[in-house]
């Protein structure tokens, strides 16, 4: 039987993940922090370390580092926030199997941990409607070397999966020029490169020949478990959106592109990682950076993404939210209506909800009786203390 450590200053942490571990059959010891938990591994092996970024008194990278230096090769998953996404990098090369980004719900934590434990089953062959692997050969990937991710392979922002040439070229024509696309243009390609490299997206077309495409999404996202698979469809009287959610894909974009479905998909898959952040229990709003006819669009954007994380922080056992908004322009009609949406949101799962805002919105929201009397700090700390006290 499996035994796991999990080192993390959040009892809530702490609690979600022993649990999660307890339902897999597997032991599980605790720690509060990266001193505490060198002094666990000192007295007892641990066949994984489930290690959190950011501790008081040694933190994660600084235990990961003292346990490499002493000889501990314990395979280790670290946690992480969006916002320290980048000391990732670093820890990587010290050595950890991998990592997830909190909030997380319970079923990406067990995968994380059967994975790490290496409890999971091999990859096969892509599936094909006539029971073909298809051809290894046509991979297109963008020249001039690119950028590389934690583990050294070359990281691309998309792949395109489609049997015909030109769709790879008509969609690169419609992103930034700074966006890599790749191209696969067979179920076995697809496979080939996903193995080798890394991708933020991946599209795949859903009329490929011989080829399952639901079937090959479902075998790629073992290789790819960071990215968004979106499936390309022509568009019908169907919802095909619905349809190909059913699938298990995480949307659809219609063929052919036009610049406002493309413009909507970069603000969705690409500027998202800014306009809402995570870390902890704090969701921070970032700024308002098109046009000021999209602004409704940002606002929709930002209030869908920002429930979608307060679900998952009341699936962490967070008991409030902390919604900063001081990066978000101010709005008298539409800010007042996302915090609305986000006290709708907060009631539903159970979690208390407080805002961060300037002078002016917190007089702002004394205007409306949905808004007047809820919790409003100057600061995510004097939010934090108000908690506290």
């Amino acid at each position: 039987m499996a035994r796991i450590l999990t080192v993390d200053d959040s009892k809530a942490i702490r609690s979600i993940v022993g649990k999660q571990v307890l339902e897999l059959g597997f032991e599980v010891d605790e720690a509060e922090d990266g001193l505490l938990g060198l002094s666990k591994l000192e007295e007892l092996e641990y066949d994984l370390v489930v290690l959190d970024v950011t501790m008081p008194n040694l933190d994660g990278p600084g235990m990961l580092a003292k346990m490499r230096e002493g000889g501990n090769k314990t395979p280790v998953l670290m946690l992480t926030s969006e916002s320290k996404r980048s000391i990732m990098v670093d820890v990587m090369k010290s050595g950890i199997e991998d990592y997830i980004l909190k909030p997380f719900k319970p079923e990406e934590l067990k995968a994380k941990l059967l994975k790490v434990l290496k409890l999971t089953g091999p990859i096969g062959p892509p599936i094909s409607k006539s029971g073909n692997t298809g051809d290894a050969s046509a991979v297109t990937m963008p020249s001039g070397g690119g950028r590389t991710d934690p583990t050294g392979k070359q990281f691309i922002d998309i792949l395109v999966i489609d049997d015909m040439e030109n769709v790879h070229k008509k969609l690169k024509t419609l992103v930034p020029p700074h966006v890599t696309v790749g191209s696969a243009l067979s179920a076995a390609a697809a496979l080939q490169t996903c193995r080798e490299k890394v991708f933020r997206v991946v599209f795949v077309d859903t009329d490929i020949p011989d080829v399952n495409s639901a079937a090959l999404m479902n075998q790629l996202r073992t290789l790819q478990q960071h990215a968004a698979f979106l499936a390309l469809a022509l568009r019908s009287t169907n919802d095909v959106q619905k349809e190909m959610q059913a699938l298990g894909f995480d949307d659809a974009v219609f063929k052919p592109f036009d610049k406002d479905s493309i413009d909507d998909f970069m603000i969705r898959y690409f500027n998202d990682q800014e306009l809402v952040v995570v870390d902890e229990n704090v969701v921070k709003i970032g700024a308002f950076t098109g046009k000021e006819d999209r602004i409704e669009k940002y606002f929709a954007r930002v209030t869908k993404l920002c429930e979608e994380n307060i679900e998952k922080l009341a699936a962490a056992c967070f008991d409030e939210v902390i919604v900063d908004l001081t990066g978000s322009p101010l709005k008298s009609d539409r800010t007042p209506r996302l915090v609305i949406d986000l006290k709708k949101e907060s009631l539903k799962r159970g979690v208390e909800l407080k805002l961060v805002a300037g002078a002016e919105a917190q007089a702002l929201f004394k205007k409306f009786d949905e808004t007047a009397k809820m919790n409003v700090a100057f600061s995510v700390n004097e939010a934090r203390a108000a908690a506290a006290a």
